[in-house]
């Protein structure tokens, strides 16, 4: 960290020359001091080798080559995506006890009482048995059983995973005010969070993983630059290469044709380099891409797409949340929708897509012009049916045949394998890359985008950032990712209290602190 002396760094682990293979390197030779005081943002595409390195440094999973050195007495603290199946059952209170050992939990719990006051968990959860508890808390539940045990290291594997935007806040707030030689080191997708909490970045790949004394935002952009530089340079030494053959074959024939023993001599030497030099020569880091992201825009002639007469916004029981006021969506609004949990978010993206899409219990004050075609993706993905195929999906829903099919499909991410195999099997991010090829085939002039960078990794949420630019797509997103957001929305609308209100940008509602709360 900036201040520090080289004589004050205290190191707690040593990683050297590590490397894991499964079906593919994830990572070589990789070398990763960890000090007192590190912040270390670790950034990979879905399944990439970022939960395998946790693992290792944790010591639940060896290596194949190199090791790792932990000082003398050192624990280490990870925190998994998942909270442990047998204790989905469990109080939230009992649940975090449970990580005590035996012999501590009748004298000392009141340090469940402490890490839970300090992660504002309400007391009424306390006794709630984990698998009634939201995503959030479940989150938060899986980071206090680690923190109660008090390590000397934080292992953190995506743990905004599910958080709203007041829990993501809450943990930033919490992750800055640890003591400043505790080192953590965090896996994660959200951009706008490793920036807020780091101050290292490694770049995991599978040959020469780079890392830089940055936080994230920084840190990409020298990683940009070298792998830049190392272009400009691997496209030099492939230039010499083959002016260092042209030169032989030159000598090679005037050696022939004069009978020069001296020539050949010579020719020999120049193709020892040329063949020297290319050995040597690196190319640039190339992503292996996880499936690429592609979305339509089909034309609407209408400028307004959506009327909003001060509709009102209830919950299913007819409880009033919001008035809309009078409003309208045009062509190309990307609009952000922003309020707090429990503010009516999800019901007002309801109330909208049943507008479009013509329902019998479509609000009267809510009118879409005919000529709109829905492109609509929740967050939990419930479009796509778990015991479906995505290739039995694909060909019932679109008109498009077999081969076309699975060409589409390996453009996505998965493989002639995956094609066949249950959705429920696949990853979180190849099913987000399944849903995007679905918005895309369904050809739509308008979105509807509920969470829609849950489980995608910075590439896809870049990617999709991308084509909605691109696109020129209208749309109204609700989001947790203020990167996203930031990216892509050009107008604001924030729930406040009991009436929608637009605003300039969103940096505002990111910075209050009741940003996400429930209400």
């Amino acid at each position: 960290m900036a201040g520090k002396t080289r004589e004050s760094i205290v190191t707690l682990i040593n990683v050297r020359n590590l490397g894991v293979t499964l079906n593919a390197p994830l990572f070589s030779e990789l070398n990763l001091v960890v000090n007192a005081g590190d912040r270390i943002g670790l950034v990979a595409a879905n399944g990439r080798g970022k939960s395998t390195l946790l693992r290792c440094i944790a010591g639940t999973m060896q290596p194949n080559e190199g090791d790792i050195t932990r000082s003398r007495g050192l624990t280490i603290g990870h925190v998994a995506q998942d909270a442990p199946p047998e204790l989905l059952d469990t109080p939230f209170h009992a649940a975090v006890l449970a990580a005590l050992p035996s012999e501590q939990r009748g004298s000392e719990g009141w340090r469940v009482d402490i890490v839970l006051q300090s992660l504002d968990v309400p007391e009424e959860l306390w006794q709630r048995p984990l698998r009634q508890l939201s995503g959030g808390w479940l989150r938060l539940a899986v980071l206090a059983r680690v923190l109660v045990t008090e390590p000397d290291v934080l292992l953190l594997d995506e743990p905004t995973n599910h958080l709203d935007l007041a829990k993501i806040a809450r943990l930033e707030t919490w992750l800055n005010a640890l003591p400043r030689e505790m080192p953590v080191v965090i896996a994660s997708h959200d951009r706008a969070f490793l920036d807020a909490s780091t101050n290292r970045t490694l770049f995991l790949r599978p040959e020469r993983s780079l890392l830089f004394a940055l936080p994230y935002t920084l840190a990409r952009a020298a990683a940009d630059e070298a792998d830049a530089s190392d272009q400009r340079s691997f496209q030099r030494d492939m230039k010499a290469v083959r002016q260092l053959r042209q030169q032989a074959a030159k000598l090679h024939n005037l050696g022939v044709n004069s009978g020069s023993d001296l020539l050949l001599s010579k020719t020999r030497q120049l193709k020892q380099r040329a063949e020297k030099l290319e050995d040597s020569a690196k190319p640039a880091h190339v992503d292996r891409s996880a499936g690429s992201i592609k979305l339509a825009n089909r034309e609407s002639h209408a400028k307004v797409l959506i009327r909003l007469n001060d509709a009102t916004i209830a919950t299913p029981d007819g409880r009033p949340l919001f008035r809309t006021g009078q409003r309208f969506i045009c062509k190309g609004d990307r609009i952000a929708l922003l309020g707090p949990n429990g503010a009516g978010k999800t019901r007002f993206v309801a109330a909208l897509r049943q507008a479009i899409e013509g329902a019998e219990t479509a609000a009267a004050e809510i009118k879409a012009t005919e000529s709109l075609v829905l492109g609509y993706c929740d967050q939990a993905l419930a479009d796509l049916v778990d015991t479906d195929t995505p290739m039995r999906m694909i060909t019932r829903r679109f008109e498009v045949g077999d081969q076309r099919a699975r060409g589409l499909l390996a453009g996505a991410g998965l493989s002639i394998e995956m094609q066949g195999r249950p959705i429920g099997r696949l990853s979180g991010g190849q099913k987000a890359r399944l849903g995007m090829l679905v918005l895309r085939l369904t050809q739509p002039n308008f979105y509807l985008l509920d969470e829609p960078t849950n489980h995608l990794d910075i590439e896809g949420q870049e990617a999709l950032e991308d084509e909605l630019m691109a696109q020129q797509a209208s749309c109204l997103l609700v989001s947790h990712d203020r990167q996203f957001v930031r990216e892509v929305a050009n107008r604001f609308w924030v729930i406040e209290g009991s009436k929608l209100a637009e605003v300039d940008g969103p940096e505002h509602f990111f910075a209050s602190p009741g940003a996400g709360q429930s209400g």
